[in-house]
């Protein structure tokens, strides 16, 4: 089901922002989709504003047969159409006999892709037909799906390695897809080993040769997918096929979010709808987490790192004006600016963090403190750009003039325990100070480290019931450079969570578990501070 708004219609109808995660996104090693991610992801590509999605090879497999099936009768299409793909009918076959063109048309999908060899070795080696019956094959299915009264858009695979071996017979191939009905034929560069001057000058000479609409799918082996799309822009395509992430084969396809982004903010271009920009950076994550894939940190526009600032003279620029190192406001596709706090920091790294954690450090002289306990504790090991959370105990000290928490140590201990069957058996013990009596609380996990967690949480849930919401979210051990092997200093990094929003602390010592130990103490420590206490109650 899709929108009969005009406004959104004369978005995607004026130049397509197409989408392929669902089939040619997935084919990236380590993805693999059930039809329920599918459809989930379909539903985020829709709310973003994309004008088509590719949802898979209906007849191909059964997953993709589901997929259309239910996408159907699921998900009202808001802004995107549906698309179903597939091949152009066999050699010496009639399209209406030729079942995978028939489950095109019994997917329901409104637009079809087909993809068509547009290489003549790739014809007659893959293929294994005539140069003139592949021309035939491409004008009979796009006619015959036309007839049925889809839409069609026609892929030509390898066509710029095609276009090189023999121009003749490949503009043939666009020529025969226009002719026929195709809406738009794409251009594929499907071995991904253009440069953007070749692919302008490609498109370019299409264009005027053929007078067909153009479109780009490009992979990005030689790493210039996304220029190779905009340069195909530049050369008059209307049509950009992407993925999220730049999920795809091998090293992947163009990315979809630096693409839009480059259209709208670089180019003016409205390729989506009104505000749609702004939750980019959201869908980016979201689509992350439904393939299992840890959202990529320096991925332009909607990386965490996109717009993080680490180098005290960058932090200087900042403070006078953002805009001096950022090629764009952050806000504008949905992600913000962060500042690195490390031995690089200089004052204006820390005045901008602590007004980043809502602290207003006017003092130069505190300013001056905390700058050199950053350095110094950098120098032993510790890294507070990943670990906000304990920068920001360390801040809150050296501003209130102590120690702000909300139990002491006394003594922790952690034993694991070897069985002659090859079991092990870990057990840790803690003594603590908390709102002035002192508590022995014991754990069991299955680890030293876990049930040192296990045992401190036991001794401060009565007294602080908030920490049942808080949970171990991930643990992170490096080995740091110094003394070698199991003699090394050991920096321990804990993602803790609960619920609404996660943090990250770190410790450092020459045993792993007195580093955990540490990270564990600024973990509880920052969760009760974000549940509202305050270190006095």
């Amino acid at each position: 089901m899709t929108t009969d708004d005009p406004d959104t219609q004369a978005v995607s109808d004026a130049f397509h922002v197409f989408d392929t995660t669902l089939r040619d996104g997935a084919q990236r090693e380590g993805i693999s989709l059930t039809v329920g991610d599918k459809l989930t992801i379909a539903r985020h590509l829709d709310e973003f504003g994309v004008g088509f999605i590719e949802g898979g090879w209906p007849g191909a497999n059964p997953r993709d047969t589901e997929f259309f099936r239910r996408a159907r009768e699921e998900i009202a299409f808001r802004h995107a159409q549906l698309v179903a793909f597939g091949s152009t009918r066999r050699a010496g076959a009639d399209a209406a006999e030729d079942p995978q063109v028939q489950a095109l048309l019994d997917s329901g999908a409104p637009v079809v892709t087909l993809v068509a060899k547009s290489h003549d070795r790739h014809v007659e080696l893959a293929l294994r037909t005539t140069l003139e019956e592949n021309l035939a094959m491409v004008g009979d299915t796009v006619a015959h799906l036309r007839a049925h009264g889809r839409r069609v858009f026609v892929d030509c695979e390898h066509f710029f390695d095609g276009h090189a071996a023999n121009p003749g017979y490949a503009l043939d191939v666009v020529r025969t897809a226009h002719r026929a009905g195709a809406d738009v034929v794409v251009l594929c560069d499907t071995n991904g080993g253009m440069l953007p001057a070749q692919v302008q000058a490609v498109v370019r000479t299409v264009a005027a040769d053929t007078g067909a609409r153009i479109g780009i799918h490009a992979q990005d082996d030689s790493g210039c997918a996304v220029a190779n799309t905009l340069a195909a822009v530049d050369a008059g395509a209307t049509h950009v096929q992407c993925t999220a992430n730049g999920y795809g084969e091998r090293v992947g396809n163009a990315n979809l979010f630096p693409v839009v982004a480059a259209l709208e903010l670089k180019y003016g271009r409205r390729v989506l709808p009104p505000g749609a920009l702004t939750e980019m950076t959201r869908i980016s994550h979201a689509i992350a987490e439904v393939v299992n894939l840890a959202p990529a940190t320096h991925q332009p526009y909607v990386g965490i790192s996109a717009f993080a600032h680490k180098a005290g003279l960058h932090a200087s620029a900042i403070k006078v004006d953002p805009d001096l190192y950022q090629h764009i406001d952050p806000e504008l596709v949905g992600n913000s600016m962060r500042m690195l706090v490390s031995d690089m920091a200089g004052r204006a790294s820390v005045e901008l963090k602590g007004k980043e954690l809502g602290y207003d450090l006017g003092d130069r002289e505190l300013v001056g403190r905390i700058v050199e306990r950053v350095k110094e504790r950098e120098q032993q090991g510790f890294t507070y750009e990943a670990a906000d959370a304990s920068f920001e105990l360390l801040l809150r000290e050296a501003v209130h003039g102590g120690p702000q928490r909300f139990f002491s140590l006394e003594s922790w201990r952690a034993i694991a325990d070897q069985r002659a069957d090859g079991s092990v058996d870990n057990e840790a013990t803690v003594r603590i100070w908390a709102k002035g009596e002192r508590i022995l609380a014991t754990g069991e996990g299955n680890g030293p480290v876990n049930a040192l967690d296990r045992a401190l949480r036991t001794g401060l849930e009565r007294s602080f019931p908030q920490l049942a919401r808080i949970q171990l979210v991930d643990y992170k051990v490096r080995i740091l450079e110094g003394r070698h092997g199991t003699q090394s200093t050991t920096r321990v990094l804990i993602t803790t969570g609960d619920g609404a929003t996660e943090w990250s602390t770190v410790g450092v010592a020459d045993n792993v578990i007195a580093a955990s130990w540490q990270a564990l103490d600024d973990a509880y420590t920052y969760g009760l501070l974000r549940a509202g206490l305050r270190p006095s109650d």
